[in-house]
């Protein structure tokens, strides 16, 4: 169903944030805009990603699971065919002006980056997550990756705020053409360096010198988030625009001082990423790993309220280009479905599967209705170790209830490998770029 008058689309990913890393779900550090989208918004309490960063790029853009692409591990090579129908391409036949400003990750080389694939406007990391200063990317082939529309540029300035400055800019250039941009950020991806002014905002109870970076981090990121909110306001577009805010993956506890990143001061320490009370973190197929905190925001026209229906990346896709009218002549194979009869109240969603391959293929899952299996595949077992959960009544995995239900698991593998089936049927057919 379109809706009457094409809505603008905003969608903002955070990278690496953790489901207990935002106030409204009991983070230490303030989120008071996010806090209020939430309030006045539509929470999704279960909104699935991929576990680590490319592959849930690669599931937004296609409306497809990213293993389709054989994309399962953060991608410097061209992630996506140059044929692919991706979201920015398909808004672009209805009149869309679309506008990436953030972290692609979905192809490394400016000839691979944002603008091959739909994007009117592009700006910033073509690579993974940056030095918030010096902008670069791990040592080695890509590690030069800050670009506009294609152009390798260097500049000044910390990377929340450049990707915020130049979302603005773009807005203020929008005229009466319906638009579509999205905002990935770097933040809060290692390694972290933020300002004096966001350190000394953070409260006097978080102590440690990374964590204080972190938190520093989420209040810049969260004040970055607001300014966008504020634009499309002050601008008139806000009763027509669809606002996402979601993570790439659930948090992380890895190395701030990651050495393969060009030093810049950086603090060594864990990263304190927070997922609590879910199981797991990035990297991982358990919730914490692929269950984030998502917010959907259209005033005048989405209740505020929860949304509880499971929902993964790959229904944005499905979602947008049925809000907006587009119709494809041909089979795009989405995995996706269109969730806006669901999120709007007009009907409730059908029970479907939802699938994952984690990274390197080494784990899958696949749900159904309260039901969860994650297989394991490990050295002398070519099977894989299977664990199941109901998340109904164990959201947290604590109990593995494979040995207690033989004919579940039996079922839950044999529709597992079937929807597998359709893995790598869309990869790229060169050599992979070493990370």
């Amino acid at each position: 169903m379109s809706a009457a008058t094409p809505p603008n689309i905003v969608f903002i990913m955070a990278d690496d944030l953790g489901w207990a890393d935002v106030a409204f779900h009991g983070g230490n550090a303030p989120t008071p805009n996010l806090d209020q989208l939430a309030k006045e918004g539509l929470e999704l309490t279960q909104h699935y990603v991929a576990p680590v960063c490319s592959p849930t790029r690669a599931g937004l853009m296609t409306g497809r699971c990213w293993s389709r692409f054989g994309v399962t591990t953060p991608n410097s090579g061209r992630a996506l065919p140059w044929e692919t129908v991706t979201l920015p391409k398909a808004l672009k036949t209805l009149g869309y002006d679309t506008c990436l400003t953030g972290k692609w990750h979905l192809g490394s080389k400016p000839d691979w980056g944002p603008s091959k694939f739909g994007f009117d406007h592009s700006y910033g990391s073509l690579g993974g997550g940056v030095g918030p200063y010096n902008h670069r990317y791990k040592q080695g082939e890509f590690t030069h990756t800050w670009h506009r529309n294609g152009e390798l540029i260097e500049e000044q300035g910390h990377a929340t705020d450049l990707i915020t400055q130049e979302a603005l800019k773009w807005l203020g250039q929008r005229d009466s053409n319906p638009f579509f941009l999205y905002v990935p950020f770097t933040a809060v991806h290692l390694p972290l360096k933020e300002p004096e002014e966001w350190l000394k905002r953070v409260p006097a109870g978080i102590t440690d010198a990374v964590a204080r970076h972190y938190a520093a981090c989420i209040l810049h990121q969260d004040w970055a988030v607001g300014r966008i909110i504020e634009a499309l306001e002050k601008s008139g577009h806000r009763q027509n625009t669809l606002v996402i805010f979601t993570s790439d993956n659930g948090g992380s506890t890895a190395e701030n001082n990651d050495r393969k990143y060009p030093a810049d001061d950086y603090v060594s320490g864990s990263i304190p990423g927070n997922n609590t009370p879910l199981r797991g973190q990035k990297g991982d197929l358990y919730e914490g790993g692929i269950r984030v905190p998502t917010i959907v925001s259209w005033p005048g026209t989405l209740k505020a309220g929860r949304f509880d229906t499971p929902m993964q990346i790959t229904d944005w896709m499905p979602t947008f280009c049925a809000l907006a009218g587009y119709q494809s002549e041909a089979d795009l194979k989405w995995d996706g479905t269109d969730f806006w009869p669901a999120l709007s109240g007009q009907k409730a969603a059908n029970e479907r599967l939802l699938y994952w391959a984690g990274p390197g293929f080494r784990a899958s899952a696949i749900r159904q209705g309260d039901w969860k299996l994650v297989v394991t595949r490990r050295k002398g077992q070519p099977d894989g170790v299977a664990e199941l959960f109901n998340l109904a009544r164990d959201p947290e995995e604590k109990q593995d209830l494979a040995t207690q239900q033989p004919d579940q698991v039996s079922a839950l593998k044999a529709r597992l490998k079937e929807v597998a089936k359709a893995d790598r049927d869309s990869v790229v057919n060169e050599p992979a770029a070493k990370e």
